[in-house]
């Protein structure tokens, strides 16, 4: 099955939680929560947990994201986890991206699900997702 929908970022919380003992490194490593707002197929919200280092005068650097779906997939209501991360090469492009559901997530419509998909930001600055996924029968 798959589902694709676009996201919004509705909020996003840098934290004052970092790593210890305290290692410095050439980039600072940042906790943040987010919430995203998602439309289409994958429709609903998120809760996010986002780990990065990452240069913003560069835009070189990597991310890890935890995210907790409520929603619908295609016509499947219920919620779900997700892993996800990427690295930014600061010219546009991207490399090493990752992105699973957590097996024994889903409640609801989606108990049961397993799969991947993907994340992408189009020229724009459009963000869209992506699930390619297995429900039970």
């Amino acid at each position: 099955m798959h589902a694709a929908g676009t996201f919004t970022v509705a909020a996003f919380d840098p934290t004052e939680l970092s790593p210890t003992p305290a290692i410095e490194t050439g980039l600072a490593v940042g906790v943040s929560t987010m919430t995203k707002q998602f439309t289409g197929e994958v429709d609903g919200r998120s809760a996010t947990l986002f780990t990065a280092a990452f240069d913003q005068a560069s835009g070189v650097g990597t991310y890890l994201a935890m995210e907790s779906f409520e929603g619908r997939l295609g016509d499947r209501a219920g919620t779900v986890n997700f892993a996800h991360s990427a690295t930014t090469l600061g010219d546009g492009g991207r490399a090493g991206d990752y992105f699973v559901i957590v097996p024994g997530s889903g409640t609801g419509d989606l108990a049961g699900i397993t799969g991947s998909g993907g994340l992408t930001v189009d020229p724009d600055g459009t963000h869209r997702v992506w699930f390619d996924y297995e429900l039970p029968a």
